[in-house]
């Protein structure tokens, strides 16, 4: 007996080239897919922040009592804050609401890795996009607290699906070098001028309700991009619908007016791809569970960082607009030197490098005076730069390391633990109103633990995009080697 040889994806597709005009249509418009999913996360910052406010205190006297005549709040914006009276004893609502968006992120980061892997890429894409957009829109018309949080759930599971599912449709559509262009100069700025778009739209409309109307229109205009981006031919090959995977990179070929091969794939050399695949086979081999469980871990503290410290952007001192909009221009400046970076150094040495710089900036925050809020800032600022770096790398760097058999449940378990951090990120902040370094002290130490785990996975530089499991890289030798077939589904035959 032999084992059956699987050709290479990337090989057998190499006449498309790398940037024709199929590969820039899909770039562009997945990347610009991101912009909506940018803003969605973070506008809890300006949808929840609490006004200034002070007691009603219409009647005067010399008595000290329970504030029952309710609160007057500043006029500059109008939130959620106080459209409830989200103070004082029900303060614990503005971070648990937020919780609530984490959990309905953690759901979609679960199941939508399920429904891709099982009914494609694309209709997963625009269905979670449309989810996201529709309860924006209702969500601007909450009757209620209640009503908000459900909403906000529902919102949380559309945005980060509708943000894997592109990641994962972009990455699986091109090759090596068009891919890691994509995932950080295009998927990974999309997100970051959504992001610092929000500060813009906050500004002018000062409104919670408009801000969300204003936030959801955006995903209408993808509706006519439907008979534009396909399905993922790798997905197509993984199914076994070689035909289909045919007609996609034939209509490819068709746009980038280059000449077609009589025949791009050959069922048998699908075969293995065929096979069924579950959450098991992350864990079956000794370099998928090596792979597995370092990436876990980093990803639940790249996840908290990131977004414990884009969130506590309300909470630091000055206007919150400005700073807001520099917490986004830190991003977009770290995605780019990130970019530049990563043709140059390992990929474990990058991610290190980023979460060490993040972790120690945080930590030397402990050693400022309280009286230098701009020296305070700025470290803060230069710690997000760090863990956005990380944040949008570790995109790139665990789309090489897990296989396409399994790559959508891989990522899917990963960033379903980053949400489970993300969940009590809310409740690391609100430790600030005691001590306002504490939580950038708990963000740095969690990032020096992530950045010393990171040094245990493969460099998968100049690497092609594994196909199965056996094809995945050792994370104890530092090497990429075939791992020995002990899933079911890829066996040899005779």
């Amino acid at each position: 007996s032999a084992s059956l040889l699987i050709k290479d994806f990337d090989e057998l597709t190499s006449f498309l080239g790398d940037y024709g005009l199929f590969q820039i249509l899909m770039i562009v418009l997945l990347s610009l897919s991101a912009v909506p999913c940018g803003y969605m996360g973070v506008i809890v910052v300006f949808v929840s922040d609490t006004p200034e406010h002070h007691c009603n205190t219409a009647g005067l006297c010399n008595e000290t009592e329970p504030c029952v005549d309710g609160w007057i709040y500043s006029t500059e914006r109008y939130t959620i804050v106080s459209e409830w009276d989200l103070v004082c004893d029900n303060a614990w609502k503005v971070p648990f609401s937020t919780s609530l968006f984490f959990v309905g992120v953690l759901i979609g980061s679960f199941i939508s890795g399920q429904l891709s892997d099982r009914f494609g890429r694309r209709p997963v894409f625009f269905c979670t996009m449309a989810l996201q957009t529709v309860t924006a829109l209702i969500q601007a018309a909450s009757v209620n607290w209640v009503m908000f949080c459900v909403l906000n759930c529902l919102r949380g599971l559309g945005q980060i699906s509708n943000y894997i599912t592109s990641l994962i449709l972009g990455s699986e559509m091109l090759n090596q070098s068009t891919r890691v262009n994509f995932t950080l100069l295009g998927h990974s700025l999309g997100f970051g001028i959504g992001y610092a778009l929000l500060p813009l739209f906050a500004y002018f409309i000062q409104g919670w309700r408009m801000l969300l109307v204003a936030a959801a229109i955006p995903g209408f205009l993808f509706i006519p991009t439907w008979c534009v981006i396909p399905e993922s031919p790798r997905w197509l090959l993984q199914k076994g619908r070689v035909e289909e995977a045919e007609l996609v990179v034939r209509k490819a070929a068709n746009w980038n007016r280059v000449p077609v091969p009589e025949v791009i794939f050959r069922a048998r050399e699908c075969s293995d791809l065929m096979q069924t695949y579950t959450y098991m086979d992350l864990i079956r081999t000794r370099n998928m569970r090596n792979i597995t469980i370092s990436g876990v871990f980093i990803w639940m503290s790249v996840s908290m960082v990131f977004y414990g410290l884009s969130l506590n952007t309300s909470n630091l001192n000055g206007n919150i607009y400005l700073n807001c909009f520099l917490s986004a221009v830190i991003d977009l400046v770290a995605y780019i030197a990130t970019w530049l970076l990563i043709k140059r150094a390992p990929r474990p040495v990058l991610l290190f490098s980023t979460l060490m710089f993040c972790g120690i900036m945080l930590l030397i925050m402990k050693l400022v005076p309280e009286d230098m809020d701009v020296v305070s800032q700025v470290l803060a600022l230069l710690g997000k730069m760090g863990v956005s770096g990380a944040y949008c790398f570790i995109y790139v760097f665990f789309t090489e390391l897990i296989p396409t058999v399994v790559r959508n449940m891989g990522l899917g378990i990963a960033s379903t633990a980053a949400r489970i951090s993300s969940i009590i990120c809310p409740y690391v902040i609100y430790v600030g109103v005691y001590n306002k370094v504490l939580p950038y002290l708990i963000f740095g130490t969690i990032s020096i633990m992530a950045a010393v785990v990171s040094v245990l996975l493969p460099d998968t530089r100049n690497n092609k995009l594994p196909d199965l499991i056996k094809m995945c890289c050792s994370t104890a030798r530092h090497t990429c080697r075939e791992d020995k077939p002990q899933s079911t589904g890829e066996k040899t035959q005779s």
